[in-house]
């Protein structure tokens, strides 16, 4: 993805984010758990979660939940479970 040149002005600040260890660059400040999946092109069944730090808790991210990105935030996708 293009990142912005030195001087460039940017109304929107980029947020480097990783998910499931493929870095992006997302525009917007607050991102639901459903837009984050399609960001990473990942089917809508799949679980998301926000990697915790030091001794943090991962935290299961919600289709609906909005979350207020940061730089370098991890977040890993699992898919559905299949029993049979």
């Amino acid at each position: 993805m293009a990142l912005a040149t030195a001087g460039a002005k940017d109304d929107h600040p980029k947020f480097s984010i990783n998910i499931d260890g493929v870095h992006f660059e997302v525009q917007k400040e607050s991102i639901t758990g459903a837009e984050l999946k399609q960001i990473a092109g990942k089917d809508a069944q799949y679980q998301l979660f926000l990697e915790g730090h030091g001794h943090d808790s991962d935290r299961q991210i919600g289709d609906t939940e909005a979350v207020t990105l940061k730089n370098g935030m991890h977040f890993y996708t699992v898919p559905p479970a299949t029993f049979g």
